[in-house]
């Protein structure tokens, strides 16, 4: 979660109509689940999906009505304390590897917490001052992008619990149309852009949050940029060539956690008597080679560059590229569409594909402020500013991610061998 340096500007019934669409969205997701499904955490990056139900439902109470409210009591205090990220503003809670243990509250108790704070908020969107209403807007804004993040983590986070059982259960049966039709892979060709002096971030007059910005000329010089995603037919070329076995390909951290891991494929990657398969959120199926590779870390892509000979474009170059002659948002494959997975190259209709919706794009940029920038001050300073480190920016959105939430200028992080994410790339030289 992080804050905005702009807003947008809703009335009282607009903004009450996007608070129950996205919090019903998230009810949405969970309804594949059986009751067991609500409490399993197999690593620590994966929460709960009952955690991501109690935690979206805690801001709203701990940032908007403990704020708005007048004379307001808690729901339960120590949900404060349960449902607490990060935020060191807020005080203490349960340590991130041991939300899985939390057996209770149960999966009803959460849903009644819900669903109360629901009606709290409701009665508050007809209360609140119109003094209050620009900052009571603003908040409540953060809280709904907030949850579609955590909506995207719930996904992938229930896909990584159900890969981790031995069955290998699909989560829902995947949409299917035309963008899952199997059309004739282009080769892949290399855009030119010319460099200079280019605009980067987020502009004035729509949600942003805070990393996006301020909005600053960075340079960039010529360069060519990939027009499609590195699919997992050319992936799999890399894997069958020894690369997960040349040290000359990797960084020297990623050498090491190769030895430590005992990575050779992707992610979900299953090579049995009859081929290749990978794990979906629709179960186990046949490796389709031209769908865009995913799941795989910042080091898999660098090392693929490398051993393709190219490189993989700095976010300034990814931006000023998606920018100019991108595939529009309404086009690419996000969450909304059902599919819950990259899917084949389809629309040849721009001059680059791909680069919003399927995977999140790793690039060679560091996770670092831009100029001028300052978090604001107190719990909603937190998350971006602090984690500016350690980190790698990851552009475009997801097939996890809502069509809503996703814009141009989005800057996604994480660390370099993170890869439960619907994580691709593209390359550059």
């Amino acid at each position: 979660m992080s804050q905005t340096s702009v807003q947008t500007k809703y009335d009282r019934a607009q903004l009450k109509n996007l608070y129950n669409e996205v919090r019903a969205f998230s009810e949405k997701l969970c309804q594949p689940l059986e009751i067991e499904d609500y409490v399993v955490q197999s690593i620590e990056d994966v929460s709960p999906p009952k955690w991501h139900i109690g935690h979206t439902t805690w801001f709203f109470e701990q940032v908007v009505l403990c704020q708005f409210a007048k004379d307001y009591q808690p729901y339960r205090k120590d949900f404060f304390f349960v449902f607490n990220s990060y935020y060191e503003t807020f005080g203490e809670r349960v340590e991130r590897q041991l939300r899985g243990t939390l057996s209770r509250p149960t999966v009803k108790d959460v849903y009644e917490y819900r669903h109360e704070i629901d009606q709290r908020m409701m009665r508050l969107f007809d209360n609140v001052s119109d003094k209050d209403w620009n900052e009571f807007s603003r908040l409540v804004e953060i809280g709904l992008n907030h949850e579609q993040q955590h909506q995207e983590l719930f996904v992938t986070d229930i896909k990584y619990n159900f890969a981790m059982n031995p069955l290998h259960p699909a989560y829902t049966e995947l949409s299917k149309g035309k963008k899952a039709a199997m059309l004739p892979l282009p080769e892949a060709k290399f855009v030119e852009f010319e460099g200079g002096l280019i605009d980067i971030g987020a502009a004035a007059g729509k949600f942003a949050y805070d990393n996006e910005t301020p909005r600053h000329q960075a340079l960039v010089h010529d360069f060519k940029i990939m027009d499609r995603l590195v699919t997992c037919g050319e992936f799999l070329e890399f894997v069958e060539d020894g690369a997960y076995s040349n040290a000359d390909l990797w960084l020297s951290d990623a050498w090491a956690l190769l030895a430590e891991r005992k990575w050779d494929r992707p992610l979900y990657w299953h090579k049995l008597d009859d081929g290749w398969q990978i794990m979906t959120l629709g179960g186990m199926r046949p490796l389709n080679k031209n769908e865009p590779v995913s799941h795989v870390s910042f080091y898999e892509a660098a090392a693929y560059a490398r051993w393709a000979g190219k490189r993989l474009p700095t976010e300034f170059e990814w931006e000023k590229a998606a920018t100019e002659k991108a595939n529009s948002i309404e086009s690419g494959n996000f969450v909304d569409d059902g599919f819950l997975h990259p899917v084949p190259l389809n629309d040849q209709s721009s001059v680059l594909k791909q680069m919003h919706g399927d995977v999140w794009e790793w690039t060679a940029s560091a996770y670092l402020p831009y100029p001028g920038y300052s978090p604001e001050p107190g719990a909603l300073g937190e998350y971006n500013g602090k984690f500016m480190s350690d980190q790698m920016v990851l552009r475009g959105g997801s097939c996890a991610t809502s069509r809503s939430h996703i814009r141009t200028t989005y800057r996604n992080f994480f660390q370099c061998d993170k890869r439960w994410q619907f994580t691709g790339f593209r390359l550059a030289e």
